[in-house]
């Protein structure tokens, strides 16, 4: 295990430390934190930030792990991490070798979310690590299998798979089997799986059994795809490096920032059809060639545009938020809150993502109001990102008297947030009128629009005017009148 770790490099041992702080492991001189106040009298915990550390440190740190549990959880995560970045690196010497099936991959391990819902504890007992094989060998690969799972709660409070399906991309069926939990089910939830307990009687199909199904089905790089896949893992106790999760792969004009589509809502708008109706329970291998046609759909017509998705009114809570981002790592989120003076009914989420050498966070309001008037009174820069959604640039002072930047973004964009206003005030309506509310909708989007132009030009002939009297001033000074 020394030499494994001593051979990594810093990229897969910073992930790997990071990881060892997510799971709370201990070595001989404690997590990482008591292990930097009693190697480095110098910095201490001070400087905690794996990627700011040396190499020789990192290591140091890993080679205090004896435990036999944990030597197999880090030679895992250190070979994981080290076929992630081969893929990187083969990418980048070959750029032309990225195949549109690997570019959906890259897309899945580039989502924000990917590190904290993929990050298994795959180290466990009962755990399959898939391996990559030969790197050039499997990124070759265009061969994908999509799966779903259904799943059923146990007397320990944990979840177990109880049926699995596969298809390949002609939508054939590989793999559909139920299978037998080794632990107590307390509710087999039929009314979302459709399984009761007399369908499982007699079966004898393990996780074990399954697990030896998917090796041979995943083997020579072949590409994993599923919606939120990694639920279906995390029950499969399946860790596999080339993964399509078609949750992360198409972008979203009218969601907030961090939330999912459903399957069935994605389906509707990108597909034109529902997988199942309300009410209906799942099928797990309608599921499982619901998400091959997403991703087949989305290798076919590209939808690179952000796209709306058809879904019912949004939360509120999930709405009365405002993103707070590009926050250096060394200030503590309790400052952010010195960007909204004056207002007492919020609460900054302690959540951190952290991404390299900042951060991000949510400022948490009352309502949804009360988020809409605090960014209207953000004084600096306006722009749009990459889905319309308004944010500002603005300017922090912290107590350290250090000046930074900082962006505040609103979750979704104005003419979404129209959409949903609407279905709250409006009553529920039959099918027959959908058109006219779609109608009026998009009627107020178009004005929205309208005035977002009208600004701008308003905007474009300040700026012109300034020009002129700069101008003029120039030619009076000149001329001496």
């Amino acid at each position: 295990m020394d030499k494994l770790i001593a051979d990594a490099n810093k990229q897969v041992l910073v992930q790997v430390v990071r990881m060892v702080q997510k799971q709370g492991l201990r070595g001989s001189k404690g997590g990482w934190k008591e292990f930097l106040n009693s190697h480095d009298k110098q910095f201490g915990a001070g400087l905690s930030d794996p990627a700011k550390r040396s190499l020789e440190i990192l290591v140091a740190f890993l080679q205090t792990f004896t435990q036999e549990e944990d030597l197999k959880f880090l030679g895992k995560m250190i070979r994981r991490h080290k076929e992630h970045i081969a893929m990187s690196q083969y990418l980048k010497y070959n750029p032309d070798g990225e195949s549109p099936q690997q570019r959906l991959v890259r897309l899945t391990i580039e989502h924000p979310q990917f590190m904290q819902n993929y990050s298994f504890p795959s180290h466990g007992e009962e755990w399959v690590m898939v391996p990559l094989g030969k790197t050039s060998t499997a990124m070759k690969s265009t061969h994908m299998i999509s799966i779903d799972c259904e799943m059923v709660l146990c007397e320990d409070g944990t979840e177990a798979v109880v049926k699995v399906c596969v298809v390949d991309q002609n939508l054939e069926v590989k793999l559909d089997k139920l299978v037998k939990p080794n632990k107590a089910i307390v509710d087999y939830r039929q009314e979302i799986t459709g399984i009761s307990a007399e369908d499982l009687e007699g079966n004898t199909c393990s996780l074990a059994d399954i697990q030896k199904s998917l090796k041979t089905l995943l083997k020579h790089g072949t590409i994993l795809i599923g919606h939120s896949l990694y639920n279906d893992l995390r029950v499969l106790k399946i860790d596999h490096p080339r993964v399509i999760d078609t949750a992360y792969i198409f972008k979203f004009m009218n969601l907030p920032i961090g939330f999912s589509p459903s399957l069935n809502n994605l389906c509707k708008s990108v597909l034109g059809f529902e997988v199942r109706k309300d009410g209906e329970p799942h099928n797990c291998l309608h599921d499982a060639q619901a998400a091959m046609k997403l991703v087949l759909a989305k290798l076919e017509h590209g939808f690179d545009d952000p796209i709306t998705i058809a879904a019912k009114t949004m939360p509120e809570r999930d709405l009365a938020k405002l993103l707070l981002h590009r926050i250096p790592i060394d200030v503590p989120y309790q400052e952010l809150l010195n960007l909204f003076p004056g207002e007492h009914n919020i609460d900054i989420q302690t959540n951190l993502r952290i991404k390299g050498q900042s951060y991000s966070t949510y400022a948490i309001f009352k309502d949804l109001e009360m988020a809409n008037m605090a960014f209207e009174k953000i004084q600096g820069q306006e722009l749009k990102d990459n889905i319309g959604r308004r944010q500002k640039l603005t300017i922090l002072k912290t107590s350290k008297g250090r000046t930074i930047t900082v962006c505040i973004c609103k979750m979704i964009d104005d003419c979404a947030q129209m959409d949903c206003d609407l279905l709250k005030k409006r009553p529920a309506q039959d099918d027959v009128n959908e058109p006219s509310r779609q109608k009026l909708c998009l009627q107020q989007c178009d004005h929205v629009k309208e005035i977002e132009r009208l600004k701008r030009e308003l905007r474009e002939r300040e700026d012109e005017i300034f020009r002129l009297q700069k101008t003029l001033v120039a030619l009076t000074e000149e001329q001496g009148i």
